[in-house]
């Protein structure tokens, strides 16, 4: 990973170049003016403390600390204070002003209409009114002019542990409704310089090859994200283990390239006497480059700061103090968009940029006999994954292990296909000759990204407050470690009181719960007791590709910290109940698969082929089969096992799972009248069959199991589940009712 700041004509083969790091400048004997850190950290503070987090508190309380501590005296410390106190009214005014925007789109919630604009590939860009809308399904087609027809409703937030939320990320880029059932009508690929731009990264390439210098030149990462290597694993899963899914997201590197790329032929091209006419031009490139890519909040950090220090050499004031041009790109970011701030590729940015300024000291560390630029090297992505660590854990759920060998391979590739693909794409349709080279760089890319993503990962679950301050803990050790503040001792120290902290909670109480997850009009559920995990279906959907049980089940697994499962059960070969379990399988450890009827099914087949590659053991399970794991005991109610009926509903397999103060029961898609020849007896909460359809809990069951609490796990379908006389019989018969589709997940507690 390099800087991105490098101007290799200026830099003397570190990182950084053109910025003066504190270590550099306490080294000469200078301090460094780093007055814009506190000034943005106030504004940070200010806007978590708008949004209702309480981290603003601290954040605020750290700005004032280091104002008072940085400002060189009584009147410096005073301008200081000043001017955050100033940024922090300033940036919970605009966090305010940001959130309560005006909704363009409200009249239109909840109708059926066709809506025109210009889709980028993300979304859809209305002129009248003048609002985003995202699209789901998302279409296939390249950015243009795009027509398209919908309902349009309210995104859904995150309703799974661990999974996306849509609606607040939305919220960042601005958009506030989603058009469901999108069906285009007209589309038109767009024209210009960047319709030029995307045919050079297309001509005499293969789909592959174009998808994926599109992403990596462009960002646009929809095609590549569709692809699969032979194998079936799918690139982008791909590049996530392989650790270099920051290829695809443009950031600071892309940035860094450009730079020293133009940099390096403007050297060889311009006279000296008009050597000054570089920094006008590179400038300008930076501009033309932002204004190609977007401004994402990751490539408007990197052209902020790239701009800053190129303005700074091109006026004669010489290097800059790296974390004062870190922390002026920050004011100027979130003042211009403040939800910028909770943006995920926001944060990496800044993040890895602080981790890659201590690259130099850390290298220093390595034996002097090794040249410099391969020291740089090998510290450098340590350095910024460190830094951005819980991070990545928190959002991903997985750190890969081979993560710097990978980007180790990847640097050298991407050092020569980043600018060849800009220049691709500059000579549009005439970029044949460079695409000769270009495809079989972007080959090479790939097949470093197969090779690496099937290395082994760490899996993880969500980050708790708790663990992120016990991390910032161990930085801050770090850090001074590193300044030598702190004996090296201390470090070991904190990552093992900071590991116990956080590991030890969850060993002296293991989590007692079942978690009705919501994975849409389907069925999983997650049994947790102390011994035991059991997953009971794993969702699916015979429409689309949407994979259910690999970005929405395993998600939501790894969040809660399950890194194995003892005992899936696939209750019956319906897709939206067993589709997803495949995908989890080859995820996740699985210790048995339970089965009911054996059939010819291709979903079933799947799985069992799946269970067969892994050796995982494959029991059919009958009535009366039973498992206890103290206190608990878990008893097979169904099918019975001597015949076998033609609809799959009616051999599913029923579950109950009973305490000494608790009863519940899983019963699949069993319908009524078959549920009262189960025996379950009386529940405290029960699962209802089938969605709730009309076929499910009839009035003798609920007087037999006499339930408080129903879940129905359902979601947007044409079945009309629930039906209304099953929520009619519920309601008369005093149940309270949760369903998926209204609440989400539910995570009910074992007593």
């Amino acid at each position: 990973m390099t800087a991105p700041w490098l101007t290799p004509d200026l830099a003397q083969g570190a990182p950084g170049a053109g910025i003066k790091s504190p270590a550099q400048a306490a080294a000469r004997g200078w301090t460094p003016p780093v007055y814009p850190v506190p000034a943005a950290l106030s504004l940070i503070g200010a806007v978590l403390l708008g949004f209702g987090s309480p981290w603003g508190l601290p954040v605020l309380a750290l700005a004032l600390l280091l104002a008072v501590w940085t400002g060189r005296n009584l009147l410096g410390r005073a301008g200081l204070l000043g001017a955050c106190a100033l940024l922090a009214l300033l940036g919970f005014w605009r966090e305010g002003q940001w959130w309560n925007a005006p909704d363009r789109l409200a009249p239109w919630i909840g109708a059926t209409l066709t809506l025109s604009g210009y889709w980028d590939g993300q979304l859809l860009h209305l002129s009248d009114p003048d609002a985003p809308v995202a699209l789901a399904p998302k279409p296939l087609t390249p950015p243009g002019q795009l027509s398209v027809r919908g309902s349009l409703v309210r995104p859904d937030g995150r309703r799974i542990p661990g999974g996306f939320d849509a609606a607040f990320w939305l919220r960042i880029q601005g958009v506030r409704a989603v058009l469901v059932g999108a069906e285009v009508r007209r589309s038109q690929a767009e024209g210009g310089v960047r319709g030029w731009f995307r045919q050079g990264l297309s001509v005499n390439l293969s789909a592959q090859q174009s998808a994926l210098l599109r992403a990596v030149e462009l960002g646009e990462r929809g095609d590549i994200t569709q692809a699969q290597f032979s194998d079936g694993l799918n690139v982008r899963d791909a590049f996530t283990r392989a650790g270099l899914a920051h290829l695809m997201a443009l950031s600071g590197q892309n940035v860094a390239l450009l730079v020293a790329a133009l940099t390096w032929l403007l050297a060889r091209v311009l006279p000296l006497r008009l050597s000054w006419v570089r920094y006008p031009l590179l400038l300008a490139a930076l501009l033309g480059f932002w204004w190609l890519v977007g401004g994402s909040p990751s490539i408007t950090r990197a052209v902020l700061m790239g701009g800053l220090v190129l303005a700074s050499l091109w006026l004669g004031r010489g290097q800059l103090d790296l974390y004062g041009v870190l922390g002026l790109s920050a004011i100027a970011s979130l003042l211009y968009q403040p939800g910028w701030l909770f943006d995920v590729g926001f944060q990496l940015s800044f993040l890895a940029v602080i981790g890659l300024s201590f690259s130099g000291r850390v290298a220093a560390l390595l034996p002097a006999a090794w040249p410099l630029w391969l020291r740089l090297a090998l510290v450098a992505t340590p350095c910024a994954e460190l830094a951005t660590l819980p991070i990545v854990l928190h959002t991903f759920g997985q750190w890969p292990l081979l993560g710097l060998l990978s980007n180790l391979a990847a640097a050298a590739i991407m050092a020569v296909l980043v600018p060849l693909g800009y220049l691709a794409g500059l000579l549009g349709p005439l970029a044949a000759p460079v695409n000769a080279l270009l495809g079989p760089l972007a080959s090479a890319l790939l097949k470093v990204v197969e090779v690496f993503g099937h290395a082994p990962v760490l899996s993880w679950g969500t980050v708790s407050p708790a663990g992120f301050a016990t991390y910032a803990v161990f930085a801050a050790a770090l850090v001074l470690t590193l300044l030598r503040r702190l004996p090296l001792w201390v470090l070991p120290l904190c990552a093992l009181i900071g590991g116990l902290a956080t590991a030890l909670p969850s060993r002296l109480r293991p989590a007692g719960e079942i978690v009705y997850l919501d994975v849409g009009q389907g069925d999983s559920t997650l049994i947790r007791i102390p011994g035991l995990n059991m997953l009971i279906d794993g969702g699916g959907t015979p429409r689309g590709d949407y994979d259910v049980g690999a970005r929405t089940v395993l998600p939501a697994l790894r969040a809660l910290n399950v890194r194995s499962i003892d005992i899936m059960v696939a209750t019956h070969a319906d897709a939206d109940h067993i589709e997803g379990l495949t995908s989890v399988m080859r995820g996740i450890r699985v210790g048995e698969l339970w089965i009911g009827q054996r059939k010819d099914d291709p979903n079933l087949g799947m799985l069992l082929r799946s269970a067969q590659e892994r050796g995982v053991p494959v029991r059919q399970v009958t009535r009366g089969d039973s498992l206890a794991v103290p206190p608990a005991l878990l008893t097979v109610l169904w099918p019975p096992g001597d015949t076998w009926s033609g609809a799959d509903n009616d051999n599913s397999v029923v579950i109950r799972l009973e305490t000494p103060t608790f009863r519940t029961a899983f019963l699949g898609d069993l319908p009524d009248p078959l549920e009262g020849q189960l025996g379950v007896g009386p529940l405290d909460v029960l699962k209802t069959a089938h969605h709730g359809s009309r076929f499910s809990s009839g009035d003798a069951f609920l007087k037999e199991t006499q339930p408080k609490n129903a879940i129905i796990s359902v979601g947007r379908n044409s079945y009309g589940h629930p039906n209304p006389q099953v929520l009619e019989r519920l309601q008369a018969a005093g149940v309270k009712v949760w369903r998926t589709d209204e609440v989400g997940t539910v995570r009910w507690p074992l007593p």
